[in-house]
């Protein structure tokens, strides 16, 4: 028999169930249908995540240039952001370019025209761009995700997996210098790690034959403008790197 710690604990579950109902409504019990198959998953395990490895294309790792990667991505329907979007935003800019600056995902402006960085934090990230002597047409400018979650939401796990492989064999191809990771989803994704990004940022890390540098979002500088100088320094590490690579 359960000792009177459980009863306790479960009568407290009782009540609070009961006050929640009451606050929203439903002075008694609700027996509808609907909510006794909600009452039915209480403490079941959840759903495992869905990783969508198995939509991944065999020939993915085979492809040589952007326009195939393209071509293979389609009209993809390979996780729920599918729903809601209204255009994929595959990236764009110099298929060749040293330098590739990784988000998050496209927001609003974003999905509307299907071109990545257009809205504000884009118009920062251009000015960024300029101060390095360089056009954004120099460089390749793309997602970990490449369809917008609904509100602007951080993509989920599964999500991020079905877009991984497409963004992985997109640097595969362009070969760049360096990778320039704006904000903690895009870094954590490239780098496999939980760490945050304030002690990410700041310096390089490996990743294949390149060296990547995680730094703030645009979209983080226009809420925290104190934290340009911090990016900033962050660009002149990746100055330098794309001067020195200039002489290779």
């Amino acid at each position: 028999m359960p000792g009177a710690d459980q009863v306790a604990a479960l009568l407290a579950e009782v009540r609070h169930t009961l006050t929640t109902l009451s606050r929203k409504g439903c002075p008694g019990f609700d027996v509808r249908p609907e909510s006794l198959e909600t009452v039915k998953r209480w403490g079941a395990a959840p759903p495992a995540p869905d990783n969508s490895t198995d939509k991944v294309p065999a020939a993915l790792g085979k492809l040589n240039d952007l326009g195939a990667i393209r071509a293979e991505l389609g009209d993809c329907r390979r996780c729920g952001l599918a729903k809601e979007r209204r255009n994929i935003v595959f990236g764009g800019g110099d298929p060749k370019a040293r330098l590739v600056f990784v988000g998050e995902g496209p927001g609003r402006d974003e999905d509307a025209c299907g071109e990545p960085f257009v809205g504000r934090a884009g118009d920062l990230l251009t000015k960024i761009i300029k101060a390095m002597d360089l056009g954004r047409d120099a460089v390749f400018l793309c997602n970990v995700v490449k369809c917008r979650p609904p509100g602007n939401r951080r993509p989920q796990p599964g999500e991020m997996a079905a877009c991984l492989p497409f963004l992985k064999a997109q640097l595969r191809v362009i070969r760049p210098a360096v990778i320039c990771t704006l904000g903690a989803c895009a870094s954590q994704a490239l780098l496999e790690t939980d760490t945050p990004i304030s002690k990410l940022r700041g310096r390089f890390h490996p990743f294949d034959d390149c060296k990547l540098m995680p730094t703030c979002h645009p979209a983080h500088l226009l809420r925290h403008p104190e934290a340009k100088r911090a990016v900033w320094n962050d660009m002149q590490q990746v100055m330098k790197v794309l001067g020195g690579s200039l002489n290779d």
